[in-house]
């Protein structure tokens, strides 16, 4: 394998850089300006590491990378640690599993012996209860509706109501 000194990086550089410019243009012809402007950016980008000095930095970190892969693929002693990390994270899992399906049921004891329940809530019922139903603006009249005409477009009067409040909001912005 050749080492960082051996290779000539400035015609290696220049020349991924003129071949990416090339494709480029070929791109913006075809596909439009976006896509050949982000062709050029990418294009550029093996010059700018030679000229800013970035080339030796990215070469140790490519061989440090190739050489933990080469390592973890021959050796079965990193399997092996491979092996324990994922059960680790099996572990983690299968207690977060359980934690979860022991929640409810400490948190249903304290609850129930601590205090009375809310009206209307009974030991087996959920805790929830459906919001109430909207109460009509302060000035408004039963049944009127805020600008619509009943009937408009076959809308019925319930999805007048679901959209009043959307209504209200435009004509306060001055758009309906």
């Amino acid at each position: 394998m050749l080492s960082f000194g051996q290779i000539a990086w400035l015609p290696l550089c220049a020349g991924v850089t003129g071949v990416g410019l090339v494709l480029s243009f070929l791109a913006l012809r075809r596909r439009g300006a976006a896509a050949g402007l982000r062709g050029a950016a990418w294009s550029l980008l093996p010059m700018a590491a030679y000229l800013t000095g970035a080339l030796p930095a990215l070469w140790q970190a490519g061989t440090a990378i190739a050489g933990f892969l080469t390592g973890l693929v021959f050796n079965p002693i990193v399997w092996s640690g491979v092996a324990v990390t994922g059960l680790s994270a099996l572990l983690f899992l299968v207690s977060g599993v359980l934690r979860r399906r022991a929640a409810p049921k400490a948190a249903a004891a304290p609850a129930a012996s601590a205090a009375p329940a809310a009206p209307g809530v009974t030991a087996g019922s959920p805790a929830t209860q459906p919001l109430p139903r909207r109460q009509p603006q302060a000035g408004a009249k039963p049944g009127a509706q805020t600008g619509a005409k009943p009937g408009a477009r076959g809308a019925s009067p319930a999805a007048d109501d679901d959209f009043s409040d959307i209504e209200a909001i435009l004509k306060r912005r001055g758009i309906g």
